[in-house]
């Protein structure tokens, strides 16, 4: 996925459907488009499917993926993958319309968050019968990780990536700041202390040169929603029945971070997650909480960092987890067939250790261990036990998640930040908001 903020991380943009923007309209209208065929499908003559494969894979996994589609390519003779990476912005415009005119994609990667939209306007095909028809690869996967894309009792997706999120620090700041550049903040009171020493300002004009952490307020993936769970809070209820920013947790928890960075000047205001991502790759800001992805670019940028749990609030340690997933749009059997081949091939053993050695990516499935990725202390730290154990997703199986985050929590935030109105009349007017959307089938 690209480096971020178009992505799991960043694919949580603006997007579009039918002609016009999904985000704040609802699906139902376009239900029951799903289609026969795109401009892959199979040849019949020849015996060859191919399959056209939209996603938003162009980051520093983006070498990887391209060379597991090539190694797939040639080891069978029957399936082209034809893969066609875009910005996820760019993915989420074209993919209903370009469906509903036969013109689209046959399988796409998608955030599994994005499932329950796609699914309920008739874009997407469920595909329960992998789970049954591929057993030996099924049953090693992540139970986390299959059960993102479930929508309705049925299941839309197969994993692609996985990706928790977790605190990456800069040791060589951390060090000339006087800390231990083996020891990140483990819980909000050590970041506050650490967060004091971190903050540069060298021409004294009231704005750091470094920060202690960069902060995305929009256009990104949960970084905030992260400290709100960590303070007892959060944006919806884990069960998705009841909005949450009007209580009481998620008031003092939203008062702290926006006290911080307002007062003490720990991140800038108004970042989006790909200005988060540069603050840190530069190293003007000392941490950021983002995922696997990024572990690429950072360390081709030669920043000495590590990566942990993000730092514990007063009621929990947890963070978030994302998923891409593989979906079919074609109703066309060859291609299903072919796609599911794909899809099983992607979640073997011997792809999985490559992927995760050439992005930093956990593993998909259960049975890849410590030994099979020696040498390579990213996808370990990612897929370790703790971290997963302590993961959970933002705002899934939500139809209307997406409008919930970009155009409710988000917008809401960002005026808590920049002073328009108090912490308690900005979040309780947005509670409204998303407890109608809640509401909204």
């Amino acid at each position: 996925m690209d480096s971020t903020n178009s992505a799991l991380r960043r694919r949580r943009t603006t997007q579009m459907a039918c002609a016009a923007a999904v985000l704040g309209l609802a699906l139902s209208g376009c239900a029951g488009q799903g289609a026969a065929h795109s401009n892959g499908g199979s040849d019949k003559a020849g015996g060859k499917v191919t399959l056209k494969f939209w996603n938003g894979l162009t980051g520093g996994d983006r070498p990887t993926v391209e060379k597991l589609i090539s190694e797939f390519n040639a080891t069978h003779k029957n399936i082209k993958v034809q893969s066609d990476p875009m910005p996820w912005d760019v993915f989420y415009q074209k993919l209903l319309t370009s469906v509903s005119s036969g013109s689209g994609p046959d399988i796409v990667a998608m955030d599994a968050g994005q499932i329950p939209k796609y699914a309920h306007s008739g874009v997407l095909q469920p595909i329960d019968d992998f789970y049954g028809a591929d057993k030996a690869v099924a049953a090693k996967l992540v139970p986390a990780a299959t059960q993102a894309s479930k929508f309705g009792g049925k299941n839309y997706g197969v994993p692609t990536e996985t990706a928790p999120l977790l605190l990456y620090w800069n040791k060589t700041l951390f060090k000339k700041a006087g800390l231990d550049p083996e020891k990140p903040p483990a819980t909000w009171s050590q970041f506050e202390q650490d967060a004091a020493k971190l903050t540069k300002d060298a021409n004294h004009d009231g704005k750091p040169d470094t920060y202690p952490i960069a902060l995305a307020d929009h256009e990104t993936i949960p970084m905030y929603p992260v400290l709100l769970w960590q303070g007892g809070g959060g944006v919806v209820s884990q069960d998705g029945k009841r909005a949450m920013l009007d209580d009481p947790a998620t008031v003092a928890a939203v008062k702290h971070w926006v006290g911080l960075v307002r007062d003490k000047k720990i991140s800038p205001i108004g970042l989006g997650g790909a200005d988060a991502d540069k603050l840190f790759q530069t190293q003007k800001a000392a941490m950021e909480i983002v995922g696997p992805w990024d572990t690429t670019t950072f360390t081709q940028s030669h920043v000495d960092y590590g990566v942990t749990m993000p730092f514990a609030g007063p009621k929990a340690q947890v963070t978030s987890a994302g998923v891409t997933s593989f979906a079919l749009t074609s109703t066309d059997p060859a291609v299903k067939k072919a796609a599911y081949t794909f899809f099983s091939w992607w979640n073997s053993k011997p792809a999985q250790i490559t992927l995760a050695k050439g992005t930093g990516f956990p593993v998909n499935r259960t049975d890849v261990t410590a030994a099979d990725l020696k040498g390579y202390p990213y996808p370990i730290a990612f897929g370790s036990p703790q971290v997963l154990k302590n993961s959970r997703p933002f705002l899934a199986g939500l139809i209307n998640g997406p409008v919930i985050q970009d155009q409710i929590f988000y917008p809401a935030l960002q005026r808590v930040l920049n002073g328009k109105g108090s912490v308690e009349s900005v979040l309780k007017q947005a509670n409204a908001a998303v407890q109608k959307e809640l509401a909204t089938k």
